[in-house]
């Protein structure tokens, strides 16, 4: 058996679980839309689409974790990136859902371990990667949202150099194009705007 075809069989459930999620997903516009019949047809044409070792270009999952008044997000400083994100990861074998994904790297890397996300995406962001990312070239990011829970204290995991509170209005330089559109969008879905 070839490698790729390795991959492929050790994650058929969660290239199963994505094509359903993304099947059933109704995108909230017409780029959205776009993006989720792209993601649909990369899954159709690979089937080791959903891991790491598959192809550079490859799904993950991320958790977008706003406070209950919906004015801040958390965020994390990548370390490997050098800039703040939303939390998220790739998808492992044992994960049973891309859902499951979402809420395991929220829960390890804002140290939030209560952290429930939403069970439907807010948004889907394929990009090209820049930096010292190995075989990865591009992901096809599956965002979801969550709630902080009351009086939770984050705190920074070995991935980041920091977790922070940042404003929704205020929000790290160079980060507002890409992450204005998805606290919008989760502040939407968790009925804070």
């Amino acid at each position: 058996m070839s490698r790729a075809a390795e991959v492929a069989r050790t994650y058929a459930h969660l290239h199963a679980d994505a094509a359903r999620v993304l099947g059933g997903w109704d995108a909230p516009d017409a780029r959205q839309e776009e993006l989720r019949r792209g993601y649909l047809a990369h899954l159709a044409s690979h089937p080791d689409a959903v891991a790491k070792a598959g192809p550079p270009e490859h799904l993950t999952g991320s958790c977008v974790v706003l406070d209950a008044s919906g004015d801040r997000v958390l965020l994390t400083h990548h370390r490997r990136a050098g800039q703040w994100f939303q939390f998220g990861g790739h998808l492992e074998a044992g994960d049973p859902s891309d859902l499951i994904i979402a809420r395991r790297e929220g829960r390890e890397e804002s140290g939030l371990a209560e952290l429930e996300p939403l069970p439907d995406p807010v948004q889907l962001d394929r990009h090209v990667l820049v930096g010292d990312f190995g075989h990865c070239r591009e992901h096809l990011d599956v965002r979801y949202a969550a709630l902080a829970p009351e009086g939770a204290e984050p705190r920074a995991s070995a991935e980041s150099h920091d977790v922070r509170w940042w404003p929704v209005r205020a929000l790290p330089e160079g980060t507002r194009a890409e992450l204005s559109p998805l606290v919008g969008l989760a502040r939407r879905a968790l009925g804070l705007g």
